[in-house]
């Protein structure tokens, strides 16, 4: 049974996600699907390309990936599948794309067709789409081959030889406060050396933890999370709502012998 995972900003409350579905059973019922995630906020491409880059390579190849959050805000609308390393890839052409295969887009899009009277163009386009990769035709016959695709950029860090700024871009279910500095920009940088870890007005960290029990229940610390991120968080604590930490906050380290 093919799988299919889904992640958008359509919320557990309303009938969206169930008619998405429905679409999905009806155009080729013997589908396993998986909900990634469905508490994107609205509009949030930025979040939903963070959350499904760092789940979707955990998936067996040959798995759906469906993603539904649409902030065209008036552009003309328009909807691809891909493949890459044995995944196929579904989404609107709104910069998610670029968002998620940050080094390096795929090689090929193409474009699915779709009612554009529909004020639900996902239920038909997506379902098709999905039945035609899951039915083992080839992708390259789904629709017409696009020659570009939206680009979108994130704010990166900027760096010097002692020092990384950078900048909170997620904040979870606990409150851990996450970063745009990955371990492998952080020991390239620091080289080994000691650090002193800033945000807002708070005492510097100056120590990297393992695990978060490392430390005494409620003391701040920072650690590398599951997918290799820069996380400020408190032991058994909300470190967002304490420390006062939202995304788009900067942050800074600076790395001295």
């Amino acid at each position: 049974m093919p799988i299919v995972t889904l992640t958008s900003d359509f919320g557990w409350r309303d009938y969206y996600l169930a008619m998405m579905k429905g679409a999905l059973l009806s155009e080729y019922p013997d589908l396993t699907i998986v909900d990634l995630t469905h508490s994107i906020n609205n509009y949030d491409i930025v979040q939903a390309a963070f959350l499904f880059k760092n789940a979707w390579s955990g998936f067996p190849k040959g798995t759906i990936h469906v993603i539904s959050v649409d902030d065209y805000a008036g552009t003309e609308k328009r909807f691809l599948a891909t493949s890459h390393q044995g995944h196929f890839f579904v989404a609107p052409d709104n910069g998610l794309f670029s968002l998620i295969f940050e080094n390096g887009l795929p090689k090929e899009f193409y474009q699915l067709d779709f009612e554009e009277t529909s004020n639900f163009p996902l239920r038909t386009a997506y379902a098709k789409a999905v039945a035609h990769i899951a039915s083992g035709k080839p992708i390259n016959e789904i629709g017409p081959k696009v020659t570009e695709v939206v680009q979108r950029i994130t704010l990166q860090p900027v760096t010097s030889p002692t020092q990384i700024r950078g900048s909170i871009i997620y904040v979870d279910n606990y409150e851990n406060v996450i970063t745009n500095v990955d371990r492998e920009l952080f020991e390239r940088i620091g080289n080994g050396r000691d650090f002193k870890l800033f945000f807002k007005r708070h005492d510097p960290i100056d120590k990297l933890s393992q695990h978060y029990a490392e430390i005494p229940v409620g003391e701040v610390l920072c650690l590398f999370n599951s997918a290799s991120y820069l996380e400020i968080a408190i032991n058994m604590g909300k470190a967002a709502s304490l420390l006062g930490l939202k995304v788009e906050d900067t942050i800074q380290i600076d790395f001295y012998k």
